[in-house]
């Protein structure tokens, strides 16, 4: 009885270890359809460096890596706001653990200037 009750611990911690917190996404809304936002931030990922893991324009997702230690993650989520205007919401992650909401503020303002909407 001990012996299950010792394997059913480690079994716990092990589950604990392996959860992630959630990513906070960050989001920020452009003055342009939905379709042009994710075709100019995936450009910029790939400019960037990054691998382009998924794309899909109809559900306004995509996600990349940067194959360098520790691996980024990037998901890229865009939502229309009406016919010219959209949101993108993007959260990241560094040796799998979410990054910070904050720290993506740098790639959104690179992405209004590629987009020649920054303020």
């Amino acid at each position: 009885m001990k012996r299950i009750l010792i394997v059913g611990l480690f079994a716990l911690v092990l589950a604990g270890c392996a959860t992630a917190p959630p990513q906070e996404p960050r989001g920020l809304t452009f003055p342009t359809p939905a379709e042009e936002t994710l075709r100019q931030a995936v450009g910029l990922l790939v400019e960037q460096g990054y691998i382009i893991r998924h794309a899909d324009l109809a559900l306004g997702r995509a996600e990349g890596a940067l194959a360098r230690w520790p691996e980024y993650r990037v998901q890229l989520h865009v939502v229309a706001e009406g016919e010219q205007a959209s949101r993108l919401l993007i959260s990241a992650q560094r040796g799998g653990q979410p990054l910070p909401p904050h720290l993506l503020d740098p790639w959104l303002v690179a992405l209004q200037v590629r987009m020649g909407v920054a303020p």
